[in-house]
């Protein structure tokens, strides 16, 4: 079975330190990372992951702008996103309801993360 790849788009060096190590020693996924939108866009064009996970607030071009540069791209609006997000406010969550991705909220467990993935896009552990 070949080990998923994974796009990690957050601003926040700690945020993408902790989750790339949490999904690459739990679940042995391939990780890489993008520290904004455009760059996140960019690197999904390179390298096609299996998934993205995205941050909701970045200065510049914050997650939901970005989740639609994703779907606008024939090539990218098949890939799966998971939002991560510290907003769980409940018209924030209907907004990422009714954009039907999934969403991960922040601070989150390390320890679970890798889980909380798999679950969300039901791949295997």
């Amino acid at each position: 079975m070949t080990n998923k790849h994974v796009l990690l788009i957050d601003d926040e060096e700690d945020i993408r330190e902790i989750a790339q190590l949490s999904l690459e020693m739990i679940a042995n996924w391939e990780v890489s990372v993008a520290s904004s939108g455009r760059e996140g866009i960019e690197r999904a064009k390179e390298i096609m992951p299996d998934a993205i996970l995205l941050d909701v607030m970045m200065p510049d071009m914050d997650g939901i702008t970005t989740f639609k540069e994703l779907q606008a791209n024939p090539n990218l609006q098949k890939l799966p996103v998971i939002f991560l997000t510290a907003k769980v406010q409940p018209t924030e969550t209907r907004t990422l309801q009714e954009l039907g991705v999934g969403y991960i909220s922040k601070p989150f467990d390390p320890l679970q993360l890798a889980s909380q993935v798999a679950e969300i896009l039901c791949w295997k552990l």
